[in-house]
């Protein structure tokens, strides 16, 4: 059989440490190196930049993590495989090329494109977008490395594609290799966040070594879809069941994950200890891909502003009704979208004057700048000798900002032309998946049993006591995952933790759709709150606008809980 594959990670995110990819060539053997710097909201970024500089539009950072590493990679034979080529993978080949020859470097370099639908939006039904970019597979990657390139960069691909082609094209797998692709799928899904696979954002943070920077985790997949995911010895943080079972649960929807390649199934995962920082994946089952390909819209929506107001010591709630009253009478013109919220964050008898103070935020939202601009904040400025006692700002004024608004779309993926150009500049066609198969209309039933109507006795505690949570966005749309520690934890919770408990507990989310998806195997449930983020993360005026403390507030919040569960 064909030794393992390891393929390692440097980059969660556009804005990810710097030296991580440094730290990961030089930390341990690896085979394949890694970086996701695409987001949603990074694709708007880009969009913007893209206005002003049709030659940018790709990720900054990248170059100059090649500056002092590109030659380290090539020493080791370490390829490097990542999506930073953001709206423009040409134009970074075309720089990094530029910096090799500086460097007097020679490495074989490729491009994977074809995602960007931008000149195609109105063909397709799209509309008229800031940005429009396809998610395309794992198969360009492939072909561009099974052609000899040392770096392959792309544009829009899902983030575990990076991890998809490289094992593709290692183990020589089939388009058909269902359950081997779904395996590469989530060591994909595993590694694409970098330190959230060993610590980061994890529940029960106190468990792990936090004396040193976050190690970036590693996939070893095998020929036959075994996955053992680690990282670097010496590095903080830990790999666990449980570190690994919360970023399964990161961002996800239903059981099915669906991509261009495969639709992995995340009920059939097995996760088991492989010793110290080392978790085996296993029994992962796959699917053929839907029909269609989803695609990344921006649009660019408007303008907002924000501005907050703090209020100190008695009478909070009536100080901020007269502020709202006060600002709504002044304005010269309503904005089309003004939101109000009062954060009740003050404590009586407080020994610190931030103690005692509260926040009301005002968010103003308009298709006109000059409606939410200077004057708009400009009405609350000229409140500070009128209004109420101890009125203050937490910053001047400022002027408007655009805010895009995310949307997914879907096309036939017969009419996406993915691309990977080779290091000799041949360019190749990468076909759709020779098979696909639609995805159930319907949200599959979670088995949602009845309570356990005989607990025996409980105490009153956190339910974070019992669970760790992991929540997250996708536009709009809250993901909030949550598992159990034990069996018997998970015997309890997939029984307490219903639907309607969950809109109980968190009263936000209560005026909102709201699905859940059980998996058993990993003691994990997944809920979908559709519409809580509004039209995402650039326009929501939510205090948490990507959702990403959703699950810490689950866990705070105090409910009966078994005895025997507790520690």
């Amino acid at each position: 059989m064909p030794a393992p594959l390891v393929i390692g990670n440097g980059s969660g995110f556009y804005g990810d440490r710097f030296s991580a990819m440094r730290e990961m060539l030089e930390g341990g053997p690896l085979h394949v190196l890694t970086g996701d710097y695409l987001a949603e909201l990074t694709m708007l970024i880009l969009g913007r930049d893209r206005l002003k500089d049709p030659s940018t539009g790709y990720a900054k950072t990248f170059l100059r993590q090649m500056e002092t590493c590109l030659g380290l990679a090539l020493d080791r034979g370490v390829k490097i495989v990542v999506n930073a080529g953001g709206l423009n993978p040409v134009g970074l080949r075309a720089a990094l090329q530029a910096l090799a020859d500086k460097l007097g470097l020679h490495p074989k370099l490729a491009h994977v494109d074809g995602d960007d639908l931008i000149f195609r939006a109105g063909e397709l039904g799209l509309g008229t977008p800031l940005t429009a970019n396809a998610y395309l597979g794992g198969w360009g990657i492939a072909t561009c490395l099974q052609a000899g390139a040392d770096v392959v960069v792309t544009g829009r691909v899902t983030d575990a594609s990076l991890v998809v082609g490289p094992a593709a094209a290692h183990f020589g797998w089939a388009r058909d290799d269902w359950d081997k692709l779904a395996a590469a799928v989530v060591a994909g899904h595993v590694i694409e966040c970098g330190p959230q696979a060993t610590g980061g954002n994890f529940s029960f943070f106190r468990e792990l070594d936090t004396t040193k920077p976050l190690g970036f985790p590693w996939a070893e997949i095998h020929e036959d879809g075994t996955v053992v995911i680690g990282k670097h010895p010496g590095t903080g943080g830990a790999v666990t069941i449980e570190t690994v079972a919360s970023q399964i649960l990161y961002e996800v929807q239903t059981t099915r994950y669906a991509g261009p390649d495969v639709t992995s199934r995340l009920d059939s995962i097995e996760l088991t200890s492989a010793g110290a920082d080392r978790v085996r994946i296993t029994g992962v089952r796959g699917e053929p891909p839907p029909p269609t390909t989803k695609v990344c819209l921006n649009h660019l929506g408007g303008h907002r502003n924000d501005v907050e107001l703090v209020l100190v010591g008695l009478d909070v709630e009536e100080k901020a009704r007269w502020a709202r009253a006060q600002i709504e009478a002044a304005l010269p013109r309503r904005p089309a979208e003004l939101v109000f919220t009062l954060a009740k964050t003050e404590r009586p008898d407080a020994d610190v004057e931030e103690e005692a103070s509260a926040i009301l935020r005002v968010s103003a939202k308009d298709p006109d700048p000059k409606v939410v601009g200077r004057a708009f904040s400009a009405v609350a400025v000229e409140l500070a000798l009128s209004s109420y006692p101890g009125f203050n700002l937490t910053a001047p004024p400022g002027d408007a900002t655009p805010y895009g608004v995310y949307t997914p779309a879907y096309v036939d993926a017969t009419k996406v032309s993915h691309r990977a150009t080779l290091p000799d500049g041949k360019v190749v066609a990468i076909d759709p998946s020779p098979r696909t198969q639609p995805l159930p209309n319907e949200p599959e039933p979670d088995s949602e049993s009845e309570p356990d109507r005989n607990p025996g006795p409980t105490r009153k505690a956190p339910l974070g006591t019992i669970m760790g949570a992991r929540s997250g966005d996708k536009g709009g749309l809250a993901n909030l995952g949550v598992w159990a520690r034990n069996e018997a934890g998970w015997a309890w919770l997939a029984r307490f933790l219903t639907v309607d408990r969950l809109r109980a507990l968190l009263p936000e989310t209560a005026a909102f759709p709201v699905t859940r998806h059980l998996l058993p195997k990993i003691r994990g449930m997944n809920f979908l709150i559709d519409g809580l983020l509004g039209q995402g993360v650039s326009s929501s005026t939510r205090f948490d606008p990507q959702a990403k403390a959703l699950g810490e507030w689950l866990r705070a919040r105090h409910v009966e809980i078994p005895v025997a569960l507790l520690p």
